[in-house]
């Protein structure tokens, strides 16, 4: 584990709940800004099994006192709003860029056969696929906008089925006038390039299929330097373990995929 990663987290969500006059229940011997930190550590380095990162943070002394499982799962989903809540407020401070990279991934929630039986999700709109790894799933997409340097600035998590044009205004509703989007081929409309141009002054350039009129050379040039960074991004998140999680909830589930992207935003940082 990283000294460096573990203070750097600790450090960024203790300042922005007392910031926000957040205070810890008076007779709570491990504060709420060390719960979340547990949540982080779990995501970036134990495959966000919570049990284990508890254990092992208690016994290295990362930890104030012990904390049973059981007990931290109710304080950990009782304080996960501040978790989004962080991981938004440092999504604004890396929006102020002018060149981001926009990408989607699976989040299976189970297996294909199991889909059927799945209690968590139901329908046909979370059957999605993926055509860099030309498999289906089950699941949702996480669509991700990030610097160059992988800093995550704002992201949507949809049912699988869902097109990757359907939260592209959302994402790049927050950026700077001015700012350039790179991304794949899922990204092509005319429509909704011309629509986020008029609204934001954000321009967006995918990679244009074979059939398609290509971009300017400067585009392209652009594309081929930054393009390729999202795929590091993505591998991250997989090595985290983002496309194997273990939640009995959607607010378990959504709670260990912020707590990846957090994971990712400290690992990061410079």
């Amino acid at each position: 584990m990283n000294d460096h990663l573990i203070i750097t987290s600790y450090v960024i969500i203790d300042d922005t709940m007392r910031s926000l006059n957040h205070r810890s229940h008076p007779l709570a011997k491990v504060s709420d800004a060390e719960v979340l930190t547990v949540a982080v550590v779990a995501a970036k380095y134990f495959h966000n099994n919570h049990e284990r990162a508890l254990w092992v943070l208690t016994h290295l002394g990362y930890l104030s006192e012990a904390l049973s499982t059981s007990r931290f799962n109710r304080r950990l989903h009782a304080v996960a709003d501040w978790l989004l809540l962080t991981l938004e407020t440092l999504g604004e401070l890396f929006a102020s860029g002018k060149v981001f990279i926009i990408d989607s991934m699976p989040l299976p929630v189970c297996r294909r056969a199991r889909a059927r039986r799945n209690k968590k999700v139901r329908g046909r709109d979370y059957c999605g696929y993926c055509a860099a790894k030309k498999e289906k799933f089950f699941g949702f997409r996480l669509h991700l906008v990030c610097t160059p340097a992988g800093l995550p600035v704002s992201f949507a998590i949809v049912a699988g089925g869902y097109h990757d044009l359907t939260p592209i205004h959302e994402l790049t509703f927050s950026l700077a006038s001015g700012a350039h989007v790179f991304g794949d081929k899922g990204y092509n409309s005319a429509r909704d390039e011309q629509t986020i141009s008029d609204e934001s002054g954000v321009r967006l350039i995918p990679i244009r299929r074979k059939n398609m009129k290509p971009h300017d050379w400067a585009d392209e040039y652009d594309l081929k330097q930054y393009r390729k960074t999202i795929e590091t991004v993505n591998a991250q998140l997989e090595k985290m373990g983002t496309q194997h999680l273990h939640a009995r909830t959607l607010s378990g589930f959504d709670l260990k995929i912020h707590a990846s992207l957090f994971a990712l935003a400290c690992s990061n940082i410079n």
